[in-house]
């Protein structure tokens, strides 16, 4: 009888350890495709990965009590092919630019699937990182100097409907009046040194990468087209569904990273640049206080209507015959919970246009810095944080001093003054008032000019600023 019993409890037993396993061996893959180098996107993927956050927020209890996680991480240098992988169900989370986002939509659609933009995750409700640069050489100074000449873009992306919509500003035709081709962004950095191209344009960073690396100069910013974009997150329809508390823990992991380079943004550009190669000077034109884009993940109308073109510009392009309902592709209620598990307002963000303020006070007089117009910043070499100057007059003549005591300066950062635009100062116009003192940046020429004229004042390059010579 024992013998009996004992062979129940042992059978009793065996199943209970069979029955366990197979829920601790079940597994649940996270496959999320980033594009590092489009550094935009780094609180989306990049930061996550480096970081390890996504694994602080992936759930452990209820249905994910006994679940272990497979996380994969797979790097794109566009859209398309990111894109390419989710539609084939090899990735199930990605990042793009509202372009190649609705062309992931318009593709899911096509193989008989759902895709949903989840989360923006940096961008600009004017336009302003995508532009177009020319060679450092080119004497063209403005778009309007570009007719029939060749003006290269990676196609299907956010900077082509940019471009599109620029050239369309100018009264031209887009097949007519100027040669448009198509060139990725690593093939166009060596057309631009050979001066292969006239002019070529492109998304975050390369029309400030190319600028500061030297061989190019930018000459247009997407801001000036008034037309919205953004980079952000998009899921699988069926697999957020199945494992909706996996796509919130991703969002809550991007808010993290957020809030980490927000605090320390010289830190995390140095971590960015580690990673990608895209110096941290460039990094942190975008991600610093009063950056060149707005780090946001809330679904701003305008960000709702720049999906809306994208998918309009696919169709005219003929590159989709999809016409996507963007109300149902565009679904905030994962960033919703988000925020909320984070203690966040999302409806009080959703309201908030403001970029990343600055909270400095100015590295000559000590005094907190209060009126950015004139906002003029050095980062030099060996030294971990970006100093800030009130006005472009004190920072110059703090670069003259820095120069002649052998210190490397690693850029200089301005202000135009008309659009509010983030600089690289080595690349922008100044004016210099009557009285020799007062500084003002333009990223334009003839803008500089127009103000020259009111001030009458003399419309100077960087170089010639920073070298103290009478002007």
């Amino acid at each position: 009888m024992k013998l009996l019993e004992l062979h129940h409890q042992l059978v009793t037993l065996s199943l209970l350890l069979a029955f366990g396993s197979t829920h601790a061996a079940e597994t649940i893959r996270v496959a999320i495709g980033t594009q590092d180098t489009t550094i935009n996107c780094a609180t989306g993927g990049l930061l996550i990965r480096e970081l390890h956050l996504l694994e602080k927020y992936l759930p452990h209890d209820g249905k994910y009590k006994d679940v272990k996680y497979d996380i994969e991480w797979k790097n794109f240098t566009s859209g398309a092919p990111l894109t390419n992988e989710m539609v084939a169900g090899k990735l199930d989370l990605g990042a793009m630019a509202d372009f190649p986002g609705s062309f992931n939509g318009a593709a899911h659609a096509k193989a008989g699937k759902k895709s949903l933009f989840i989360s923006v995750l940096s961008g600009s409700v004017l336009g302003s990182g995508n532009g177009i640069v020319v060679p450092k050489n080119s004497p063209v100074q403005s778009l309007a100097e570009l007719k029939g000449k060749t003006i290269s873009v990676p196609f299907a992306s956010t900077a082509h409907g940019m471009l599109l919509r620029a050239v369309k500003a100018q009264g031209w035709d887009p097949e007519k009046d100027v040669n448009i081709t198509t060139q990725a962004p690593e093939v166009a950095g060596s057309a631009l040194q050979g001066s292969k191209v006239d002019a070529h344009a492109d998304f975050v960073p390369f029309a400030e990468l190319f600028p500061h690396r030297g061989f190019a100069r930018k000459i247009y910013d997407g801001s000036q087209a008034q037309a919205p974009t953004l980079h952000g997150s998009l899921v699988e329809a069926d697999y957020a569904k199945k494992y909706p508390e996996i796509v919130v823990a991703y969002l809550r992991a991007a808010i993290e990273a957020d809030r980490l380079i927000a605090a320390e943004p010289e830190k995390y550009s140095e971590l960015i640049a580690k990673v990608t190669g895209i110096e941290a000077e460039v990094n942190y034109l975008f991600h610093g206080p009063l950056g060149l884009q707005t780090r946001d993940f809330t679904w701003k109308p305008e960000y709702r209507q720049a999906v809306k073109t994208s998918i309009e510009t696919l169709r005219l392009l003929k590159r989709t015959e999809s016409d996507i309902d963007v109300d149902s592709f565009i679904d905030d209620t994962y960033i919703r919970t988000a925020f909320k598990q984070a203690g966040l307002d999302y409806d009080r963000q959703l309201k908030n246009y403001d970029k990343l303020p600055l909270k400095a006070k100015d590295a000559v007089t000590g005094k907190p810095i209060t009126d950015v117009r004139h906002l003029t910043q050095i980062w030099v070499q060996g030294e971990p944080l970006v100093r800030h100057y009130a006005t472009a007059t004190t920072a110059i003549a703090e670069l003259r001093k820095l120069e002649q005591a052998g210190k490397k300066v690693r850029t200089v950062y301005a202000h135009d003054q008309g659009s509010g635009l983030k600089l690289l100062a080595g690349d922008a116009w100044f004016v210099v008032a009557s009285n020799g003192k007062d500084v003002s940046a333009y990223l334009l020429k003839a803008d500089a000019q127009t103000q020259a004229a009111k001030v009458k004042g003399k419309v100077v390059d960087f170089d010639t600023l920073k070298s103290g010579k009478p002007i």
